[in-house]
């Protein structure tokens, strides 16, 4: 939560520092994993996610985009459609503190300079960063804490589409995977060497995560989504 606090101020000292072309607002949605534990559905949101985004408008086709998500980070067997993990019966409930920089391209021009509603599609990618808890599975199968936070580098790939509902407000909505560089998400590998015996499902690939949801951001400065390089 502090880093949402530091997050926001750092919005109201951008804007009275700089008359430019931006937007801010939030996210509101869900995610799941795509992970060793629990389903194996690419997008089926199971909590809920919060945060926050800034953008900087740098041409009507692209944005640089900062942003910052929470979330809980939950799995469940049973609601897998794959039996040997229902047989299995794990479940692991953890967060997710995600902090992701990069670029969002649109796919034909979003000027908003010309009047009149708009809408359009949107791809964005970048890198993130997610920190975490470890911990691992027990003989028993149960969530074992390992008292430790570790640090998730991985790639976002988000589609979404978006458009102008008044002349300071655009709403969107978008599904974006995240492939992490880490097999530590989901306590399938336990981060301490020394437990290197828990390990179990496939350790040749690494674990994801995927945010569904919202976005509603408020556009100030030089009316966006337009300047001059």
């Amino acid at each position: 939560m502090r880093y949402l606090i530091l997050f926001l101020l750092s919005i109201i000292f951008i804007q009275k520092s700089h008359s430019q072309i931006y937007e801010f607002g939030i996210f509101a949605g869900g995610s799941n994993p795509i992970a060793d534990v629990g389903p194996t559905d690419y997008v089926a949101p199971n909590t809920v996610t919060l945060g926050g985004i800034l953008k900087w408008n740098r041409s009507p086709r692209h944005s640089w985009r900062f942003s910052i998500k929470y979330s809980d980070y939950i799995g469940f067997d049973e609601n897998s459609d794959d039996p040997r993990r229902v047989a299995r019966d794990y479940k692991f409930d953890s967060n997710l503190l995600e902090f992701s920089a990069g670029m969002e391209f649109n796919f034909w021009d979003f000027d908003l300079h010309q009047s009149g509603i708009k809408v359009v599609p949107y791809l964005y990618s970048g890198i993130s960063t997610a920190r975490h808890p470890n911990f691992y599975f027990d003989n028993a199968g149960e969530q074992v804490s390992e008292n430790t936070k570790s640090w998730a580098f991985g790639i976002p790939m988000v589609l979404g589409i978006k458009s102008n509902i008044t002349n300071h407000f655009i709403l969107g909505f978008e599904v974006g995977a995240r492939y992490t560089f880490s097999d530590e998400l989901d306590g399938s590998v336990p981060d301490d060497p020394s437990r290197e015996n828990f390990s179990f499902g496939n350790i040749n690939s690494n674990d994801w995560y995927v945010f569904t949801g919202f976005t509603l951001t408020y556009t100030f400065g030089q009316r966006p989504c337009y300047c001059n390089f």
